[in-house]
């Protein structure tokens, strides 16, 4: 199966891809997760399934420094997992897309019943 770039995809202003061109669905779905495989970025999604944060707040509740931070926002917004949102000078970070928040709900639930052969698996 393939996915075909269609116009209404894009916001006027961004050309990611031609229109028409044509990507692997499996491989456009393992991108999809990789954007999710990383212990920073996941922990950034967590902490925003209960309301937006800025990055002061992300820092502190992962215990980080700013730029760790920063340049995985810079990944998940690309990606568009988050959006972000100014007041004054700070940005504020929410998810942007309710999907993100149940693949994580499923995962969880997933790794309650399988964490132990998860954590022992030798070929992920």
């Amino acid at each position: 199966m393939t996915v075909v770039a269609r116009p209404e995809d894009f916001d006027d202003t961004e050309i990611l891809v031609q229109v028409g061109e044509e990507v692997d669905h499996l491989d456009l779905l393992a991108k999809w997760f990789r954007g999710l495989d990383d212990p920073v970025r996941l922990g950034i999604l967590e902490q925003l399934q209960s309301g937006e944060k800025n990055v002061e707040q992300l820092c502190a509740a992962l215990g980080m420094k700013q730029p760790r931070i920063s340049s995985h926002l810079a990944c998940l917004r690309w990606c568009r997992f988050v959006f972000t949102r100014r007041e004054g000078q700070r940005v504020y970070y929410r998810l942007a897309d309710s999907n993100v928040s149940a693949v994580l709900d499923l995962a969880h639930a997933s790794v309650a019943k399988n964490g132990a052969r998860v954590f022992s698996c030798t070929r992920a």
